[in-house]
C-alpha cells in the first residue's frame, strides 16, 4: 500500500477528500513559509488562503488539479491570522466549507464559506459560527442527512483552554491516568451555519469501556474524521506527539467509540492528518507529510494511499 503524491507541485496539508458528482475534491490547507520560529503551538503554520484540488479519475494514477485560490484571510472580517483545517458538505446544491482561524483576541473560532459549486468559488459568512472554538473541523452527512462537525486540538489548537464549552481562566492538560481531552461533535443547523447544539465530547473507550487515559499513545489529540463502514461509525484521528493516525468504531455519530487500532504508522513530519474516503468501490487514505522538504513541519505534501479492511471491518495498517 505504497502513498502516492496528490498535488507535488506545491505544498498542502491537511486534505479533506470528498466525492462530489463523480469527482475527488481535496479540501486541503495551504503550507507556506512565512519565515516564522517553530513552536509547540503551531506559530509557524501561518497559511493566509485556501484552495480546491479536483481528481477525475485514479487518485493512484493521477495528480489532483488547481480548481484555485477560494479566499484568504482579507475576505474574512473576524480573521487576523492561521487559516487552518477545513471541510466540506453539500446540503440541497449548496457546498459548505467549514474551517478554523484565529481571530484578533488570538481565539481560534470556525467560520463557514458558502459556493454553488464544489471547486468553488467560497464565499465566506461575516461571521464565525457562535459558541465556536478550536481547530480541525470534519463535517459529515449521515444517512438521514443530518450533518455533524467535528473539530478540536490541543496545544495549539488550544481544547486546553475549555471544559464545558466554556473558557477557563487558566488552561489544564490532562496528565497521566486522567481523562484526556476529547474531540467535540455538534449536529447543524439546517442552512449549516450554526451549530444546532451545544458540542458534545467524542469519547474514546477500551474494550471495556474506559476512557483511554491521559498518558495513552492512542488518545486522541487532533484531526477528527468520520465515515462509516457497513453500517458503523469510524472515528479517526491524529495522537499528536505520538505521531499515529488511529481509529475507533461507535454505533452512532455521537459515540462512544471503541478504540481499534492504527490506520497510519509515524509518517516524516511532526503532524499526522488524514481524511478516508469510499470512491468508485475502492477505499483511499489522504494523508500528508514533510517529503519532500527534507522533514520542513511547516512545508507539507499530499500524499494517497489505498486503503483496505479485513472482514471483520478492521482497517489494516499502512506502514
Amino acid at each position: 500500500m505504497k502513498a502516492k503524491y496528490v498535488f507535488p507541485s506545491d505544498y498542502m496539508a491537511d486534505p479533506a477528500a470528498n466525492v462530489f458528482d463523480g469527482k475527488l475534491y481535496i479540501y486541503p490547507s495551504h503550507d507556506y513559509d512565512s519565515g516564522e520560529c517553530f513552536d509547540d503551538d503551531g506559530g509557524h503554520f501561518q497559511m493566509k488562503d485556501y484552495h480546491v484540488l479536483c481528481i477525475d479519475g485514479d487518485p493512484m494514477e493521477q495528480d489532483a488539479k488547481d480548481c484555485g485560490k477560494q479566499f484568504g484571510i482579507e475576505d474574512i472580517p473576524w480573521v487576523e491570522k492561521q487559516l487552518w483545517d477545513n471541510d466540506c458538505v453539500e446540503k440541497d446544491g449548496k457546498y459548505y466549507l467549514i474551517y478554523s482561524a484565529k481571530d484578533y483576541t488570538g481565539v481560534f473560532h470556525l467560520g463557514v464559506a458558502v459556493a454553488d459549486k464544489p471547486e468553488g468559488p467560497f464565499v465566506p459568512e461575516a461571521d464565525p459560527i457562535r459558541g465556536s472554538y478550536s481547530i480541525d473541523p470534519c463535517v459529515f452527512k449521515d444517512d438521514d442527512g443530518e450533518i455533524y462537525v467535528y473539530f478540536g486540538g490541543i496545544w495549539g489548537g488550544q481544547l486546553q483552554w475549555y471544559k464545558d464549552n466554556k473558557m477557563l481562566k487558566a488552561e489544564h492538560l490532562p496528565e497521566g491516568k486522567e481523562d484526556p481531552l476529547p474531540s467535540r461533535v455538534a449536529r447543524m443547523t439546517g442552512d449549516v451555519k450554526q451549530f444546532a447544539e451545544a458540542p458534545r465530547a467524542v469519547v474514546i473507550v477500551d474494550e471495556t469501556g474506559k476512557p483511554l487515559p491521559a498518558d495513552d499513545p492512542h488518545r486522541f489529540f487532533e484531526a477528527s474524521w468520520m465515515h462509516k463502514y457497513n453500517g458503523k461509525y469510524y472515528f479517526s484521528y491524529s495522537t499528536g506527539d505520538t505521531h499515529l493516525l488511529c481509529y475507533a468504531v461507535g454505533d452512532n455519530p455521537y459515540g462512544p467509540f471503541t478504540y481499534q487500532g492504527v490506520i497510519l504508522e509515524p509518517v516524516v513530519g511532526w503532524t499526522t492528518h488524514h481524511s478516508i474516503v469510499e470512491y468508485k468501490g475502492k477505499w483511499y487514505l489522504f494523508h500528508h507529510d514533510c517529503v519532500p522538504s527534507n522533514d520542513t513541519t511547516w512545508l507539507r505534501s499530499l500524499k494517497v494511499a489505498e486503503l483496505e479492511y479485513d472482514a471483520e471491518g478492521h482497517i489494516k495498517t499502512v506502514k
